[in-house]
This record gives C-alpha cells, sequence and structure tokens, in this order.
C-alpha cells in the first residue's frame, strides 16, 4: 500500500513549509565582507541597531568580537567594526578574485591563521573586567570532530 499526497511529506518539510509561510525573508548583504544571507527584517533591524545601521554578517560580527578582545586595550564596539571593515577592503584589495566563493573561503583561511598566529593575551581587557574568553581553537588527541 503506498500512501500519496500531503501525509506522505516527512515533518521537517512540513514545518520548513510552515515557517516560510509565517516569516518574510529579505536578502541582505555585509557591509564588512560582501556575503548575501536571508534574514527576516526583525533580525535585520536587531542587527542593524547594534552596528550603528550597518549590517553585519555572523562571520563579520564574529571577527569583531575577536577584534575586541585581541586590543591591547578597551575599544568600542563601532572601533572594532571599523578595524574589521578596514581589514576587508585591504584584503580584497591584495586578492581580487571572480568567484565569491573563493573570496570567503580565502579570507577564513586568512582570518583562521590570524587568530592561530597571534595567541591572546591573559592580560586581555575582557578579562580585566570579569568576563570570561571563549576557548581559542584547540585541537585534542582524544577528542575528535569524527564519530568512533
Amino acid at each position: 500500500m503506498t500512501i500519496s499526497g500531503p501525509e506522505s511529506q516527512p515533518a521537517a518539510i512540513k514545518i520548513s513549509s510552515q515557517i516560510e509561510a509565517e516569516f518574510e525573508f529579505e536578502f541582505v548583504t555585509c557591509d564588512s565582507c560582501g556575503l548575501t544571507e536571508e534574514c527576516t527584517p526583525e533580525y535585520i533591524n536587531r542587527v542593524r541597531e547594534r552596528y550603528r545601521g550597518r549590517w553585519v554578517c555572523g562571520l563579520c560580527a564574529e571577527a569583531v568580537k575577536d577584534e575586541i578582545i585581541r586590543s591591547k586595550r578597551i575599544i568600542s564596539t563601532e572601533e572594532a567594526l571599523d578595524r574589521h571593515m578596514n581589514f576587508c577592503k585591504k584584503f580584497r584589495s591584495l586578492s581580487p578574485t571572480s568567484n565569491q566563493a573563493e573570496h570567503l573561503i580565502s579570507a577564513m583561511r586568512h582570518l583562521f591563521r590570524r587568530s592561530m598566529d597571534s595567541p591572546r593575551s591573559p592580560s586581555s581587557p575582557l578579562q580585566k573586567q570579569g568576563q570570561v574568553r571563549p576557548p581559542s581553537f584547540v585541537r585534542s588527541e582524544t577528542e575528535s570532530c569524527f564519530p568512533t
């Protein structure tokens, strides 16, 4: 016996369709790196409020947080964002690529290498304020991302 019609659709597809019907999505481009994301207008507005009218993708938001932590002095989010945007602008001018995916991969590789080359100092301004610093990229021999 075969079932046809909406009863045979997996639950995930039904829920996804309901979410799409309930929410309106818009495409927005990161003011820093140029990456385009699909987000709800409410989320876009929250991000723009946080970054004084600028849209910043999730990758650049993490880079801005990292810029604040790495700074030798306490800097504002606005200053960290300006630093990151200057970094992206310089990076794009040094290595123009025609493919956006290649550019993103290259930028992430450069950011990862940069974070590995300069470990965070224990006298970070955020630690002085009593905030906990997130762990850096560390791989142990006992843990793996692949299941055994």
